[in-house]
């Protein structure tokens, strides 16, 4: 683990530890032979390089990701290049950032990848000896990189869809699902979707896929009810677009007393939505990310819950790892029965539902992004 953090950095670091027991345990085992390559070792103290790819600089989430790296890069003199993708989705831009670290002769990258195309780039940079590390999202298949590092998001997702069952208390839901692509597959997409509604107690029939369940029926969390899904529309992880997505399904039925989001910009679009057409009494909006404005969405009403994941700490453990495999040719592993290394993820709410664990607001903000 990384020493001499930041006061806040440390926080971050104990409350997203708290939320997994698994988080201290963060083992270390000798580097497998993959087939991929891996760099060599280097003695304490050589050069080592690694670059950081984000999906975009446009968000507080990366912005938080690229400052944990950073830390963790000057406490342990790692050299550290940041890239990131023009809008959310470029995989261009990131292909291209892949390949000026292989030129560099980088030993490792980490990077959230903006789409499908970019993993013929990064099985490139494995095959040169680069160790790659996803952050923030599964690959499908996930031994499309060398592990990853992320927020366990269908947990996320069902922390939510639990609380909002306790929360409707046998009532009926009318639910609006704003997923976030439509034209490409990412696990944390339906990974977050999928795990609100088993949360909520719905058969998600195939967990890897979105929309297939049911769109009516009965829901057996909480106390249980009846269920209505309105439909799931891509926002593309936007504000306008949870705005949009909603006023379609409005337009559906105007009887949405759920909305659940991708993330804390397209759950306050959706609320605006409502707001826009005076249906916010009795609205349940909730959301995943533990943003700074996320947590004050909460605070001040326009979200009920959402769901705190842990960028810095990705980003940290990453730098570490890379450190660790090229300074003592030891890799990271995920934990037993996962395919990656869990973050962590807490439930912020003001108002907390029995059998479900959270954290309230202010603490939520001590820690957000």
């Amino acid at each position: 683990m990384i020493t001499s953090l930041s006061s806040k950095a440390a926080l971050r670091l104990r409350v997203a530890a708290a939320s997994t027991a698994g988080l201290a345990l963060f083992a270390l085992a000798g580097c497998s032979s993959s087939g991929t390559g891996a760099p060599s070792t280097a003695a304490a103290g050589d050069d080592v390089a690694v670059t950081l790819i984000i999906k975009t600089q446009g968000t507080s989430f990366f912005q938080e990701m690229a400052d944990g790296a950073t830390a963790a890069a000057d406490e342990l003199g790692v050299n550290l290049t940041v890239a990131a993708g023009k809008v959310d989705g470029d995989e261009d831009t990131q292909i291209q950032a892949i390949e000026n670290a292989i030129s560099r002769g980088d030993q490792g990258i980490l990077i959230t990848p903006n789409g499908p195309t970019v993993f013929d780039a990064i099985q490139k940079a494995r095959d040169a000896g680069l160790y790659v590390i996803a952050l923030d999202t599964v690959p499908d298949p996930a031994d499309s990189v060398d592990i990853t590092f992320a927020t366990d998001n269908f947990l996320a997702g069902q922390l939510v869809g639990q609380w909002t069952a306790q929360k409707l208390d046998g009532g009926d839901a009318v639910i609006a699902l704003l997923d976030l692509f439509d034209d490409k597959v990412l696990t944390v997409d339906y990974d977050r979707d999928q795990g609100f509604l088993d949360g909520l107690g719905i058969d998600v029939g195939d967990p890897a896929k979105n929309g297939d369940e049911a769109p009516t029926g009965t829901y057996t969390g909480g106390k249980g009810g009846s269920y209505t899904i309105v439909g799931n529309l891509a926002t593309q992880g936007t504000e306008e677009g949870g705005r949009t997505a909603t006023e379609t399904l409005l337009s559906k039925n105007p009887d949405i007393n759920v909305i659940y989001g991708i993330n804390e910009p397209a759950s306050y679009g959706g609320y605006q939505a409502m707001q826009a057409a005076g249906k916010t009494d009795g609205l349940i909006t909730v959301s995943i990310d533990g943003s700074c404005d996320g947590a004050q969405y909460v605070q001040d009403g326009i979200l009920q819950a959402t769901a705190q994941q842990y960028p810095l700490k990705m980003a940290e453990l990453g730098v570490q790892a890379i450190y660790d495999l090229v300074t003592t040719g030891d890799a990271p592993k995920p934990e037993d029965g996962k395919e990656f290394f869990n973050t962590g993820v807490q439930l912020i709410t003001n108002d907390p539902m029995p059998g479900v664990p959270s954290i309230d607001v202010t603490e939520g903000q001590e820690v957000c992004f």
